[in-house]
């Protein structure tokens, strides 16, 4: 039975004149936030992460004229415009009903696609991937905010079966409706081609395909139609070379250390720099010097290994931990399908994001050009992981008001 985080309407009384007295008003969207209350936790570590993030980002490109144009501050105050951006489109998330979460659904998911299919047809080439599109001063990428709407997608799905009430359990039907919706932006995304995202969303995939009740054949099946669709974009050209080039120097970053495995080589050297404590912020001399490429962005991480050191960088990574842990928990106490399913997909997302962006820059993953959840320079990347907090809070705060009426 679905509840609803309204409150059944007060019974009608009278006055002394003997005339019914109005029924109360339904509490709004906000009164319902403050009743109910944030996942606190949640929040901290997501505050801690975009503050660390804003600090590490103008730590790396304080001294880089070559990117500041001679401002020192210029990342710094274009951080802060998309977090606070990002933090706005989080609260709208977090307060509206939840019944429009899931009417809007597939509108943001139909414009992903539309998106994504621009992106082919008018975006800009950047690192051998079209990926982005510059609309006015704004420089947007789809595929990061696709993410998303295929979890929110799926989720809707799953919802929609065990509202009909056919089975506990997603059948063979239903995983292929979920497959179907999150394989056509996968295509598209693999034509651009951008194959960082397209393993983050194939396990994604899996993390919300286990929550809906998919069987293991299932989800043995979609594993290995990810690696062949891997295996394939490498072996038919759809992958650039410098991108085969990335897995080649995974295995030995020797192979080529002025070309794909230079990346790899000077992120391990700037983590190792920065020994117990660290260098301290704006120092660094991997950092300051722009050894490392697109270090702002990709490999933010290295930033924190070499200024604050093996204590500030274990730091980042639990507050990561943290937030894959408070999207595991609310996808338990969840009390809805859709609620389940969404939060269980962005806990796959961010922890799996997290561990692919940290493992190329210690070089134990390959060298893929994903940004790191909350920390990384970029607005697409930002709004995407906020808006998923934000819904991460209003399933919260529904099974908050949920389990409060039945108490």
């Amino acid at each position: 039975m679905t509840l609803s985080l309204l409150p059944p309407p007060a019974a009608s009384a009278t006055d002394r004149t003997g005339h019914p007295r109005p029924a109360s008003r339904a509490p709004s969207s906000w009164a319902r936030t403050r009743e109910a209350g944030l996942d606190w936790v949640l929040l901290g570590a997501v505050t801690a992460l975009l503050t660390s993030g804003v600090v590490l980002v103008w730590s790396a490109t304080s001294a880089r004229e070559a990117l500041t144009g001679g401002d020192p501050r210029a990342f710094l105050s274009r951080q802060l415009v998309n977090v606070a951006l990002g933090l706005a489109l989080m609260v709208v998330v977090a307060a509206v009903d939840h019944r429009w979460v899931r009417r809007l659904t597939p509108v943001a998911y139909l414009a992903s696609l539309g998106g994504l299919v621009w992106v082919l047809v008018a975006g800009d080439t950047i690192n051998g991937s079209r990926s982005w599109l510059s609309v006015g001063p704004l420089s947007l990428q789809p595929s990061e905010l696709a993410k998303l709407t295929v979890v929110v997608a799926m989720a809707l799905v799953a919802s929609e079966v065990a509202r009909a009430g056919r089975r506990h359990r997603a059948g063979a039907w239903e995983v292929a409706a979920m497959l179907a919706v999150a394989g056509v932006p996968a295509g598209l995304i693999l034509l651009q081609p951008d194959l960082g995202t397209l393993l983050v969303l194939a396990v994604t995939v899996l993390g919300v395909l286990t929550a809906a009740g998919a069987g293991r054949r299932w989800l043995a099946l979609v594993a290995g139609g990810g690696l062949a669709a891997v295996l394939f974009a490498a072996l038919s050209g759809v992958l650039q070379p410098y991108q085969v080039d990335r897995f080649l120097a995974f295995t030995d970053p020797s192979l080529d250390p002025r070309g794909a495995g230079y990346n790899t080589e000077q992120a391990r050297i700037a983590i190792g720099n920065g020994g117990l404590f660290g260098q301290g912020l704006f120092s660094g001399s991997q950092t300051r010097s722009g050894f490392v490429p697109e270090q702002h962005t990709d490999f933010v991480f290295t930033v924190a290994g070499e200024v604050l050191g093996l204590v500030g960088a274990g730091v980042l990574v639990l507050l990561l931990g943290v937030v894959v842990w408070r999207a595991l928990a609310i996808a338990a106490a969840s009390d809805d399908v859709f609620g389940r399913v969404a939060a269980t997909g962005i806990a796959s997302w961010f922890g799996f994001q997290a561990f692919q962006n940290i493992g190329m820059c210690l070089g134990i993953m390959p060298v893929t050009g994903v940004p790191l959840p909350f920390v990384s320079y970029g607005g697409s990347s930002l709004f995407a992981c906020l808006l998923a907090v934000g819904l991460l809070q209003n399933i919260h705060l529904r099974s908050t008001a949920a389990a409060r009426l039945l108490g």
